[in-house]
């Protein structure tokens, strides 16, 4: 059950947006009002909208409390605003997921076909100094990863992987967490071959799991993160485990990295490239790696439609959870190996369902330590964002609009 109003006003030093309520004119306030009751009037919601009659056809429930502030904030800010409502309080759901899952499940026709092809000029545009350059990738992902690691300690499990786990079955259960996190790992890198004496690139360190693993099996890793608390974390855990003399963990980019391997691993870490350097990502990848050597990533994806549609667009997650972040569609990372590189695609699998579970069991372990979140310094409306952004994570999943897969790609050696 998510929590009705804020106990308490929010910062507004520290979230002005969310503080202030817009003031659109009387016409975009009017026009904006009839567009979401058209939209939600035929979705199997129950929208409860406060002094007005229900709409929807039936399903989860969504209560707004303020309806004139949640048509501001969508009317100026479309889906930031949406989501800076409910950061406000201004709007709720007792299954946050289920209500999400239906507006992701719906998002190609909730807006009317003549302002989607319009959405270049109503659509907010992503910030120029959150290009992924390499100056703007070291802020972006500071941004996120340099929060505390001792926030994600609190709802991640003992491995500290912070992406999709795969599962034996379902519902995940949430003691077997860490054991289908080593499961996807295993996979990784039994993909790229992994074993004793691999020289082995991974890009995208987390907090090391990946790094320790390979490393348990004789590897000498070369790990690459842009974030210093996740390096700091992840050299203490190296030096706990003893492997000092088989993992590097560097502070890094990609794109300054030297060196031939036998395999290279990098894990959701293409969602944090954007679209405009997909081709110097590959491009490394492709110098990186040895002639006959092994590429394995896992990537969310989402419709090859729906990237095209909406990859200009500044979101909410861009404002307040991945700064610069694009997640690419399958086609987009094929073609983009095909076009400018000599790897070959060898294997694809999907895994989606698991990333859901994945999300449920992070999200119901933030809600119960919330005290401890607290503790830690951040406040409720940091808290409804977070909650928000691992409901409406774990929504685009069930909904199936997001997917993620392991992919294999090989690089022939000539010699041979």
């Amino acid at each position: 059950m998510t929590t009705v109003a804020h106990d308490a006003p929010a910062d507004a030093a520290r979230w002005p947006d969310v503080v202030a309520v817009p003031r659109p004119s009387r016409p975009r306030d009017t026009v904006t009002a009839a567009l979401v009751r058209r939209a939600l009037r035929g979705l199997p919601l129950r929208v409860r909208l406060a002094g007005s009659d229900d709409l929807g056809l039936g399903g989860p429930v969504l209560q707004v409390h303020d309806p004139a502030a949640f048509h501001a904030r969508i009317g100026t800010g479309g889906l930031v605003g949406f989501g800076e409502s409910y950061m406000a309080g201004e709007w709720d759901a007792p299954d946050l997921v289920a209500a999400l899952t239906v507006l992701a499940a719906h998002a190609a026709d909730l807006i009317p076909a003549p302002l989607q092809r319009l959405r270049g000029l109503w659509a907010p545009r992503h910030p120029h100094e959150e290009r992924n350059t390499p100056d703007g990738s070291r802020a972006n992902i500071s941004r996120h990863y340099d929060l505390s690691n001792d926030l994600f300690a609190l709802f991640l499990d003992d491995t500290l992987s912070y992406s999709s786990a795969v599962f034996r079955g379902f519902p995940a259960d949430r003691d077997l967490l860490a054991a289908a996190q080593h499961r996807k790992i295993d996979r990784l890198l039994d993909l790229a071959d992994v074993g004793a004496g691999t020289r082995l690139l991974e890009i995208g360190t987390g907090w090391g799991e990946l790094a320790l693993r390979a490393a348990a099996r004789g590897a000498r890793v070369t790990s690459l993160t842009l974030s210093a608390e996740q390096r700091s974390l992840a050299l203490q855990r190296v030096r706990a485990a003893g492997l000092e003399d088989r993992v590097s963990v560097e502070l890094c980019d990609y794109r300054e990295a030297t060196g031939q391997y036998d395999a290279v691993v990098s894990v959701e870490m293409i969602e944090a490239v954007g679209a405009e350097f997909w081709p110097v990502y590959f491009r490394t990848l492709d110098a990186r790696l040895a002639p006959g050597g092994r590429v394995a990533l896992q990537a969310i994806t989402m419709p090859h439609a729906r990237m095209l549609a909406s990859r200009d667009t500044f979101t909410w997650i861009h404002k307040y959870v991945f700064p610069g972040g694009l997640i690419p569609s399958t086609e987009a990372i094929e073609h983009t190996a095909r076009d400018h590189t000599a790897l070959r695609l060898a294997r694809r699998d999907a895994f989606g369902a698991h990333y859901a579970e994945t999300l449920r069991l992070w999200r119901e372990r933030f809600t119960e330590r919330a005290d401890e979140v607290a503790a830690l310094g951040f406040d409720e409306t940091f808290r409804r964002l977070w909650t928000f952004y691992l409901a409406y994570s774990e929504a685009g999943f069930r909904s199936g609009y997001l997917d993620v897969q392991q992919y294999l790609f090989t690089k022939e050696n000539p010699a041979r």
